[in-house]
């Protein structure tokens, strides 16, 4: 007789897993099941153990209360953080690593953004307000898998699927939406669950109500799935893309960026970026490329590495010394690295032709960025007062034109050099 899989009886096993046996996370396990209470593993830890990926994040769930859990932890001399507590959550500290501890849920209210919930001790209305079937399973610290969901199922075939009725899901938080297709990139396999697909068409326009810090964080992660251009080609043929980013055209040059940066030739400098990966699907005039920052409220240095990205200066595998040294002086090896995988990527997504010296002129170009050491101009400021040049402007703008001077020499004027020429720049003045 077939057991009939449910919140209480486990159908799977985990396997040894390092992060269960962790000291920590004993330690936290220990003092949430102090009063008996039954605690087990959440979400992608699960999920993640179960497909022999690496685990990042431990969630923990318990029907205690948020006020109890505290109580439990502070007992045990654990260091604990109400980082949600109105929604069930607090967060755990034990030997830097964290973990984060939700009492048992419910979904009593919805606006398509936020719920309101209730507690409870009920696993199987837990697992209900769960996202997918694959997010849904629990795991108890002997291992002992319980998947109301058949989410071992699905996991194991690639199949994505919403708990219950996909319409429902996407209209409690439309940010499932995106969540299905970054999902979907980094565990599905074709084809995409037809009812899933509908219930994000049909409810795509509603991501536009949402905080860019929200598209953001689901979009970034689409970007880094392993085939990044299938997943966006799917949400612009559900018409869901227009309503993320409507820029977001160019996905044969994020295509051949992805395929330069994975599986064209083996670099220990390039790994994938997002940053650069958004840039590539980009169609966009710089004052728009700005905007874009702003609407995903990107970090400063995100927004910098995204504006350089976007700058009109090209590349080519045919450049001089002197060009190359001005774009590395100028840029540095490391978008410098970006801007040759932009073009090349460009240009290999209009001609897939490319000729082979081509390629290995971009190959030979990207060594060059790994061995790169800026060379730094032998005078300075000081060496510009010597001369008689008072502190002020002027000293920059001859610096200036000597450096100029400097770089279309490739850099390879010494001191002495610099000196003589600066005697000259100073007499002109």
């Amino acid at each position: 007789m077939s057991v009939i899989p449910t919140a209480t009886t486990p159908i799977g096993m985990l396997g040894p897993q390092e992060w269960i046996d962790l000291p920590s996370t004993q330690q936290v396990f220990q003092a949430l099941q102090a009063q008996g209470s039954e605690v087990r593993f959440v979400g992608g830890c699960v999920r993640d153990s179960l497909s022999k990926r690496a685990v990042v994040d431990i969630d923990i769930a318990t029907p205690d209360q948020p006020e109890t859990v505290m109580t439990l932890l502070e007992s045990a001399g654990i260091k604990v953080i109400p980082t949600g507590i109105k929604h069930g959550t607090v967060t755990a500290i034990v030997d830097g690593r964290t973990f984060e501890i939700t009492t048992l849920r419910r979904d009593v209210e919805t606006d398509g953004r936020y719920a309101r919930v209730v507690f409870t001790d009920d696993w199987v209305e837990d697992a209900k307000r769960r996202d997918f079937t694959i997010n849904s399973m629990s795991a108890n610290l002997d291992g002992d898998v319980y998947d109301p969901f058949s989410g071992i199922s699905d996991l194991a075939h690639g199949y994505i699927r919403f708990v219950g009725l996909a319409q429902e899901r996407v209209e409690e938080d439309v940010l499932r939406i995106l969540r299905y297709f970054r999902f979907f990139g980094t565990h599905g396999r074709p084809p995409a669950d037809r009812h899933a697909l509908a219930a994000c068409r049909v409810s795509g326009e509603k991501l536009t109500t949402l905080s860019g810090e929200r598209i953001c964080g689901e979009f970034r992660k689409i970007l880094m799935c392993p085939d990044p251009a299938s997943v966006c080609l799917m949400m612009r043929s559900e018409h869901v893309l227009k309503y993320v980013l409507p820029e977001a055209t160019d996905i044969g040059r994020l295509r051949v960026l992805s395929w330069l940066e994975t599986r064209a030739f083996s670099s220990d400098h390039i790994q994938p970026d997002w940053i650069r990966r958004l840039v590539s699907i980009l169609d966009a005039t710089p004052d728009q490329t700005k905007a874009i920052s702003q609407q995903l409220r990107l970090s400063n240095s995100e927004t910098k590495q995204l504006l350089t990205l976007c700058q009109p200066d090209q590349v080519t595998p045919y450049m001089t010394e002197r060009e190359e040294i001005i774009t590395l002086r100028k840029y540095g090896a490391e978008r410098t690295r970006d801007l040759i995988l932009l073009r090349w990527a460009a240009e290999g997504a209009i001609n897939p032709n490319l000729s082979s010296d081509y390629k290995q002129g971009w190959i030979n170009f990207l060594e060059r960025c790994d061995n790169w050491l800026r060379p730094e101009l032998p005078v300075g400021g000081k060496d510009v007062q010597q001369f008689g040049i008072p502190e002020g402007s002027l000293v920059g703008d001859i610096l200036t034109q000597l450096e100029q001077w400097w770089e279309a020499e490739s850099c390879k004027p010494t001191r002495e050099d610099c000196l003589e020429k600066l005697r000259q720049l100073v007499r002109e003045v």
